[in-house]
């Protein structure tokens, strides 16, 4: 999957509230730079539905990426963002719900692979 950007004026909305909760110390974005790549690499995981590990590494170590992610899960900074934006139509394609995140084959039906005529294999 190809690489997500949030356009300018997404991040300026996004760094804009992230402000705001830091001026209220529950959260530290940081450098906007780092931040904003923070940012992408969430949205790009939410959108791809790929495992953490499988993070391009032009998002940072996907082990950091994924700490400050549920960090952020914990502090309830993610639902507070998506409440924020929930009305505003240009954020439609930054904010992920469920009806965009892609599931694992194996979550939507598919057939597990089985091998045959080797015992204990497939059964």
């Amino acid at each position: 999957m190809r690489t997500i950007r949030l356009s300018d004026d997404e991040w300026m909305k996004i760094h804009a509230y992230l402000k705001t909760l830091q001026s209220q110390r529950q959260v530290y974005s940081g450098a906007a730079r780092k931040c904003r790549r923070f940012v992408e690499a969430v949205v790009w995981i939410s959108r791809s539905g790929a495992q953490w590990r499988l993070l391009p590494a032009e998002y940072g170590k996907w082990n950091s990426v994924y700490k400050r992610f549920s960090r952020w899960c914990d502090d309830g900074i993610w639902e507070a963002m998506m409440a924020y934006f929930a009305s505003d139509p240009d954020m439609e394609n930054v904010m992920v719900d469920g009806t965009i995140v892609r599931a694992h084959p194996c979550a939507a039906g598919a057939q597990k692979k089985r091998r045959t005529g080797e015992p204990g294999i497939g059964t």
